[in-house]
């Protein structure tokens, strides 16, 4: 069993100083580390329990396959407040039939990102006789 001590999620942009400004900016993420020169620096950012490192450049989109899934405490506060700094919303939060309450944006390289609330009541959440 390998034994892991922490970890991150890697990006690789077409454009590394305006993923830094959507990660930074308009999400709002708080700065980890960074590290390099230039506008290739990386820059790592905190994600709740783990990191995000926008680093290096690639010409190739992402994959669709790939996708971040952020928890946050009020997706309709989020929304609000996501839409009033221009992030591309591509679905607006919406209660899913398995109880959270999802939203769906995109970075700039088009990277979908999943913002989601997990409501009081939910399993995730509330464990009745606890």
């Amino acid at each position: 069993m390998v034994h892991v001590l922490s970890s991150r999620t890697l990006l690789q942009p077409s454009d590394p100083e305006r993923s830094r400004r959507f990660y930074g900016e308009q999400l709002g993420l708080a700065v980890h580390r960074e590290f390099g020169t230039g506008p290739d620096r990386g820059t790592v950012y905190f994600l709740g329990g783990g990191f995000l490192e926008v680093s290096g450049r690639s010409e190739a989109p992402p994959s669709p396959a790939v996708r971040l899934w952020l928890q946050v405490e009020d997706a309709d506060a989020a929304h609000e407040e996501l839409r009033a700094k221009g992030v591309r919303i591509v679905r607006p939060p919406v209660r899913e039939p398995w109880g959270l309450i999802e939203m769906w944006i995109e970075d700039p390289d088009g990277t979908r990102i999943v913002l989601v609330e997990v409501p009081s009541d939910h399993p995730l959440r509330y464990r009745p006789g606890i």
